[in-house]
């Protein structure tokens, strides 16, 4: 037993945890959250209750593999960028405590992992994997040709429904591909709101995005329109799916937590933006997921 412990104790020392911790640090690991309820909802509605254990199972592996790789390639693209924006030059890696070969180990392996999975749960899943591969990492290169970057970050989060969707019957129907569409406007909505804070740093290294070309007060306007549409393709869901009062309860909760999430942020003012932008939106996923499956459970 003590040498189990002394072993233990050893890798938790060792530079290979050390690395990997920064490497979930790096990616910020938490934020899985955002994405993974959304396809969990799918995957149970799409079951019609609870799914076979295999299929659970690989479907959040599919879903945490992908957000993974993602993050994963968006911190080494923009590594440079990173360490000349104040906001960002003490991360891992752009701060040189998180190895690039390191990091560059973890991506091939969560790209590997993605593509296993969904070779697990049947051929369309294995088929249109490198389709939501060139989405996910292709996101990182879009701050340099396009201000509508913030939208391809959120198609990368909409795929998580229909991808789930698949997972479980082989197939697209409309109610993933509705969620996927609220989901890539709620994420857009609130990708516009955090690049707020790089406006002026966006502007002098001539990348695009909203508040760069409109300036802030109309981007957070932008983006409080963009969160409407939002809402709008959240509670189409319930016609497509037949979804009933619990789930459209919770889309209301959502729309009030986005409205929260406005009021907490100003042109002038955000000292507040990661309450706005962790919390408020980390809820709003939680709360749509936990109405759709007492939907589903309770009816």
């Amino acid at each position: 037993m003590s040498n189990e412990k002394t072993a233990l104790s050893s890798f938790f020392e060792s530079p290979i945890f050390s690395q990997l911790a920064l490497t979930f640090k790096a990616i910020r690991f938490e934020h899985s959250v955002f994405a993974l309820p959304f396809a969990l909802l799918m995957m149970f509605v799409a079951a019609g209750g609870w799914p076979a254990g295999r299929v659970f199972f690989w479907i959040v592996a599919a879903c945490v593999a992908a957000r993974s790789a993602a993050m994963a390639f968006n911190r080494l693209h923009d590594e440079k960028l990173d360490r000349l924006n104040p906001r960002t030059k003490e991360w891992p890696l752009a701060s040189g405590r998180l190895s690039r070969r390191f990091l560059w180990g973890f991506l091939v392996i969560a790209v590997a992992a993605f593509v296993f999975a969904a070779g697990q749960l049947n051929r369309l899943a294995l088929m249109l994997s490198p389709v939501a591969l060139v989405v996910l990492l292709g996101y990182s290169t879009t701050k340099r040709w396009t201000r509508l970057s913030h939208f391809v970050m959120g198609a990368a989060l909409g795929i998580a429904p229909s991808g789930a969707w698949i997972g479980v019957l082989g197939r697209l129907d409309w109610p993933p591909v509705l969620l996927g569409l609220g989901v890539m406007f709620w994420a857009g909505g609130f990708d516009i709101i955090y690049a707020c804070q790089d406006e002026e740093f966006d502007r002098k290294m001539g990348l695009r995005s909203i508040p760069e070309r409109f300036g802030r007060a109309k981007a957070l306007r932008i983006s409080a329109i963009v969160h409407a549409v939002a809402m709008m393709f959240f509670a189409l869901v319930a016609l497509a799916d037949g979804l009933g009062l619990y789930y459209l309860a919770a889309v209301c909760v959502a729309g009030c937590l986005l409205i929260w999430e406005h009021a907490i942020v100003s042109p002038k003012d955000m000292s507040r933006l990661n309450a706005a932008f962790f919390t408020a939106n980390g809820w709003v996923s939680m709360a749509i997921m936990v109405g759709g499956l007492m939907d589903l459970f309770w009816k």
